[in-house]
C-alpha cells in the first residue's frame, strides 16, 4: 500500500508542478507600470532609412 501512496503523491506533485510553474512565470512577467506607446512611423511607401536597411544595401551587390 505504501507504493501506491508514493506513486499517487508523485502524480499529485507533477500535476501541481505543471500547473504552478506557468502561473508563476506569468505573475513575474506582468509588469507593474504600463509602457508608453512609441510614435507611429511615417508610411510614405518608401523603405525607412534604418541601420537594418543600410546593412541590407551594403551586403547586397547592386
Amino acid at each position: 500500500m505504501s507504493q501506491n501512496d508514493k506513486a499517487a503523491s508523485r502524480r499529485d506533485f507533477l500535476k501541481l508542478a505543471s500547473v504552478s510553474a506557468p502561473a508563476a512565470a506569468a505573475a513575474i512577467a506582468v509588469p507593474g507600470a504600463k509602457a508608453e506607446a512609441q510614435a507611429a512611423a511615417v508610411d510614405d511607401g518608401k523603405m525607412q532609412d534604418t541601420a537594418h536597411t543600410r546593412a541590407f544595401y551594403e551586403t547586397a551587390r547592386f
